[in-house]
């Protein structure tokens, strides 16, 4: 990222940085895509999301439970379950948390890791437009052929009317 996001937040807006970066890279996660890929849990697993990042963050920053709670309008039960890795969306952001303690503060954008090289696209686009030769090379041929069997048709009928 460009901007430094701090791994215990000082400021509003350093809560404000990691929380956003907890929850972008908690949401990337190839296990949980796939978990919210049902339009039915979508919100309720964005909306965990949030509220995880959101009280992870601030308990970074020092906030009790309590105030973590007034602040994101959550109780005070809810941001414990969070918090201690009780729901699933705590745990991914906890775990993603840690990696960030690890690696640094890195989020990795699944399509872009996936996507080809320069050199893949231009043997692609070779391969491409080699089929293409050989299809219009086979469509020629067919044409050609089915003219010889017109006339072979054509023969036929008048070797036919003669007899």
């Amino acid at each position: 990222m460009s901007e430094e996001v701090p791994l215990k937040p000082i400021t509003k807006s350093d809560v404000h940085k990691l929380e956003t970066a907890l929850m972008i890279a908690t949401l990337l996660r190839s296990d949980l895509l796939e978990k919210i890929k049902n339009p039915e849990d979508r919100l309720t697993w964005i909306d965990s999301l949030a509220v995880a990042a959101g009280a992870l963050a601030r308990e970074r920053a020092g906030y009790t439970t309590s105030e973590i709670a007034d602040e994101l309008g959550r109780t005070e039960a809810t941001i414990r379950n969070h918090l201690q890795g009780r729901t699933e969306a705590g745990r991914m952001v906890r775990e993603t948390y840690e990696r960030f303690l690890r690696e640094g503060v890195k989020i990795e954008i699944p399509l872009l890791e996936r996507a080809l090289s320069v050199e893949e696209i231009e043997k692609l686009r070779k391969d491409l437009e080699e089929t293409k030769k050989k299809l219009e090379e086979s469509e020629r041929k067919i044409t050609e052929m089915t003219n010889k069997l017109n006339e072979v048709k054509k023969r036929l009928n008048e070797i036919i009317s003669m007899l």
